[in-house]
């Protein structure tokens, strides 16, 4: 089994910064794409950020140029770096990733984490 894990959510005032992180753990051989999701009460979620295993990342057009995600540190964690938070950044943030289980000859499966609550106040 494999388990995802969400940390840094909270409190923050329009403007400032939040630094979110998402570890993987379990029966894991590989990771390929990693992403964050958020969805707020009442909508659908969406995608916010992807990072490909290579490093290449995605983004959703309401956060470009504020939030970055990255996989720069240990293999099993992604982060995601908001600046300039608005409230409409409000939502829960939720890691997903494609994971190749057991000895390496599975076919990547997806696997989802809780989720972390991001509020922001204006």
């Amino acid at each position: 089994q494999v388990h995802l894990v969400e940390s840094g959510g909270g409190l923050v005032q329009a403007g400032g910064s939040l630094r979110l992180s998402c570890e993987a753990s379990g029966n894991i051989f590989s990771i390929h794409t990693m992403v964050w999701y958020r969805q707020a009460p009442g909508k659908q979620r969406e995608l916010v950020a992807a990072v490909s295993r290579d490093g290449s990342t995605n983004y959703a057009d309401s956060v470009k140029g504020r939030f970055t995600a990255s996989r720069d540190g240990a293999w099993n964690m992604m982060t995601l770096q908001m600046n300039r938070v608005r409230p409409e950044d409000t939502a829960v943030y939720i890691c997903q990733a494609d994971v190749v289980v057991g000895g390496g000859k599975n076919r990547p499966t997806g696997f989802w984490g809780q989720g972390t609550q991001v509020t922001v106040s204006s």
